[in-house]
C-alpha cells in the first residue's frame, strides 16, 4: 500500500529540517533523506558563522531577520569579525562601504594599532581592516538539532537511507525510492541541496544552473596557539578566512571549485593554498595539519537563493540554492518559504524580506 503525505520535503539537511519544522503544524509532512543520518553532507561540515554582510547586500535582509531567532534560542556566540586588509586592498574596504552602507550592518574601518591589538602576529602590511562586532559562531550541529526535535513534535515523519530514484506525476506525485518504495505526496518541496537541479529534472522541471561549488576547511596546530577570543579573520579580497576553535585554528582558503553532486572530500593543493596564504598574512607556525573536509555550497547563476513555486510544474517548490549562507539565513528563510508555500501572509520576521528577489520565475 503506497503511503500518501501533504508535502514531501526532499532532503534533511538545515533546509529540509527547518522548512519542515515551520510547515509541520498545517499538515502531513515526509523528510526523505538519502543518506544514512540527516545533515550529512553541508550542514555536517560547516565552519559556519552568523555575519551580516556574508553573501552580499541581497543576503542581508535574511541574515538580519534570522540573528534574533538565533540568539535568542542560544545558538550564537559572540566573536566578531575582521576583514583584513592592506594599502593597496583601500579601494576594496571603499567598496564594500558603498555596498552595505545602507543595509542596517554594524561595521567600521579600523587602522594598524587596534589591528595588531586584536590579531597577534599579524605580518606589517596587513596594517587596516573592516571590525564587524556582530559577527558570531553558530552552534550548527544544535540548531539542526532543534529544528529536526520540532518536525517531529510536529508530526513529521523523518526516513533515511530514503534516496528518490523516480518521480511521476499524476492528480499526486509518485515518488519511487531506490530501494523500490513508493510514496505519494501533494506537494514536493526541493531541498536537495546540491543535487536539486537533479531532482528538480526528475519532476520534469527546467534546471535552474544550481551549481556545487566545493569549499575547504583544514584544521590547523599553530604556535603560538590562537587566542581564544581572536574574531574571525577573512581576506578583504576573498582570498582565505580562519578563526580559532578550541585551542586550534580553521582555516579556509574561501574556494569555490565547480563540483558534481558528490561526497565532496579536500584537495591537497587547496590545502596547501590556504596554508600559504596563512603565511603570507601572520608570523604563525603550522606545526601539524589534524584534519581538513570539504563541502559543497550550491548558487543559483545570480548568487541569490530560491524560495517558491517552479513556474512550470504544479505543486513542485523550490528551497534551494543557499550557497554557504544557508545555515545563518536558516530561521528566516525557512519562515519565509513556508510562508509562500502554505499561502501564509508575512509577519515581524519576514515583513521587510523581497520574497520576489528570491523567486524561481526570476530566471523565466
Amino acid at each position: 500500500m503506497t503511503t500518501f503525505f501533504d508535502i514531501a520535503i526532499v532532503g534533511a539537511g538545515i533546509a529540509g529540517a527547518s522548512i519542515a519544522a515551520e510547515i509541520g503544524d498545517a499538515a502531513r509532512v515526509v523528510i526523505l533523506e538519502g543518506e544514512d543520518f540527516p545533515g550529512y553532507h553541508s550542514t555536517g561540515r560547516s565552519a559556519a558563522f552568523w555575519e551580516e554582510c556574508y553573501g552580499g547586500p541581497e543576503i542581508v535582509p535574511l541574515t538580519r531577520a534570522s540573528g534574533p531567532y538565533l540568539r535568542d534560542h542560544g545558538f550564537l556566540s559572540e566573536r566578531g569579525a575582521l576583514y583584513l586588509a592592506r594599502e593597496q586592498d583601500q579601494g576594496a574596504i571603499d567598496q564594500f562601504f558603498q555596498r552595505f552602507g545602507d543595509s542596517g550592518a554594524t561595521f567600521e574601518q579600523i587602522g594598524r594599532g587596534q589591528v595588531e591589538q586584536i590579531v597577534p602576529g599579524l605580518k606589517p602590511d596587513w596594517d587596516r581592516a573592516i571590525r564587524q562586532p556582530r559577527c558570531a559562531d553558530i552552534d550548527v550541529a544544535g540548531l539542526h538539532a532543534h529544528y529536526l526535535k520540532q518536525a517531529k513534535q510536529a508530526g513529521v515523519e523523518l526516513l533515511c537511507r530514503a534516496r528518490v530514484a523516480r518521480i511521476g506525476a499524476e492528480a499526486v506525485w509518485n515518488i519511487t525510492l531506490a530501494d523500490g518504495r513508493e510514496f505519494q505526496a501533494g506537494t514536493i518541496v526541493n531541498a536537495a541541496g546540491a543535487w536539486a537541479d537533479q531532482l528538480g529534472q526528475m519532476a520534469g522541471a527546467r534546471p535552474l544552473g544550481i551549481q556545487p561549488y566545493r569549499r575547504t576547511v583544514v584544521q590547523l596546530r599553530v604556535a603560538p596557539e590562537p587566542p581564544a577570543d581572536l574574531p574571525l579573520c577573512l581576506d578583504i579580497s576573498g582570498s582565505y578566512y580562519f578563526k580559532p576553535e578550541n585551542g586550534r585554528l580553521w582555516l579556509s582558503p574561501h574556494d569555490e571549485t565547480p563540483s558534481d553532486p558528490v561526497d565532496a572530500a579536500p584537495e591537497e593543493l587547496d590545502v596547501a593554498l590556504a596554508i600559504d596564504r596563512l603565511q603570507h598574512t601572520t608570523d604563525w607556525q603550522v606545526q601539524a595539519v589534524e584534519r581538513k573536509w570539504a563541502g559543497l555550497r550550491s548558487f543559483a547563476p545570480d548568487r541569490l537563493p530560491v524560495y517558491g513555486f517552479d513556474p512550470h510544474i504544479p505543486r513542485f517548490f523550490w528551497f534551494a540554492g543557499q550557497g554557504g549562507y544557508g545555515i545563518q539565513t536558516s530561521p528566516a528563510a525557512a519562515r519565509l518559504a513556508a510562508q509562500i508555500l502554505l499561502d501564509r501572509d508575512a509577519d515581524d520576521m519576514t515583513r521587510d524580506i523581497p520574497r520576489e528577489a528570491y523567486s524561481p520565475a526570476r530566471f523565466e
